[in-house]
């Protein structure tokens, strides 16, 4: 009994019937299906479990879940420009919603004295709660065509998302201005996936004979681009919107901090 790829365990009568008939009979699939709905519910229960720690015990940290909301509405209808057997992004969409969320509730813990290592701490966050989330929602069939693809595009845009938001926060040079993080973030975003993407398109004009044009490469690229840039973005509405999250925002950039201001003793004894 055999388990194949993609969740489903083949099964073979077999019996030695001698001159009666064959030994094996014909194989049987059975397709593999997850027990309830619990592993689907273990990220929500992820999220609600760093919202319990010391830094997120305080009302505005639940805000997170408007982003986490606003995303996942987006993701349980595709939409119908998206085009046939690619609806396996949504899963990438929704499995980086979820490493976005973690994120932003351990950004004080991410945060590091340099630039680097912060991205450093970051990254493997990010990648962790995301590829986490897409498990979850996989099930059994990690080793199916569409897990597959979804684990590809889900790593590039981890990477484009740690790396832009590290190098968004050089761009911006200690000031949080939130118009131009957001320009510049889209920016990035793009770069770094025409840049992933460039070498395998190569690949494929050279075994091709050149014979792909140019559009087929830039304009499928960018809309990837676009839909992380999307997802990312409600995390930044967020942020722009609550001075809680603003902080946790700058954390992450490794921009100036805002600190109280220091009252001074001067005057105050009158």
């Amino acid at each position: 009994m055999p388990l194949t790829a993609g969740g489903k365990l083949s099964i073979i009568a077999s019996s030695d019937l001698g001159a009666l008939g064959a030994k094996n009979g014909s194989p049987v699939v059975y397709n593999w299906v997850l027990p309830g709905v619990a592993p689907l519910l273990l990220p929500w229960l992820v999220i609600l479990g760093l919202l319990t720690l010391k830094p997120n015990r305080c009302a505005a940290a639940w805000l997170i879940w408007l982003p986490l909301g606003c995303v996942f509405a987006f993701t349980l209808s595709p939409p119908a420009f998206l085009p046939t057997g690619t609806n396996f992004f949504l899963d990438v969409i929704a499995a980086l919603a979820i490493g976005l969320a973690a994120v932003w509730l351990l950004s004080n813990y991410l945060r590091q004295q340099h630039r680097l290592l912060t991205f450093l701490c970051v990254l493997p966050a990010l990648a962790g709660f995301s590829v986490l989330a897409a498990a979850a929602k996989q099930g059994l069939n990690l080793l199916g065509i569409e897990s597959l693809q979804v684990g590809i595009v889900l790593a590039v845009g981890i990477l484009a998302s740690a790396a832009a938001l590290s190098l968004a926060g050089l761009i911006c040079r200690s000031r949080y201005r939130p118009l131009g993080l957001y320009l510049w973030l889209f920016i990035l975003l793009a770069g770094f996936w025409l840049v992933i993407a460039m070498p395998f398109f190569l690949i494929a004009m050279l075994s091709s004979g050149g014979n792909i044009p140019w559009s087929e490469f830039f304009i499928p690229v960018l809309a990837v681009a676009t839909a992380n840039f999307a997802t990312l973005l409600p995390f930044l509405i967020l942020s722009s919107a609550s001075p809680f999250f603003r902080e946790r925002l700058k954390a992450l950039l490794n921009v100036k901090l805002e600190t109280p201001p220091v009252l001074s003793d001067a005057g105050s004894s009158n």
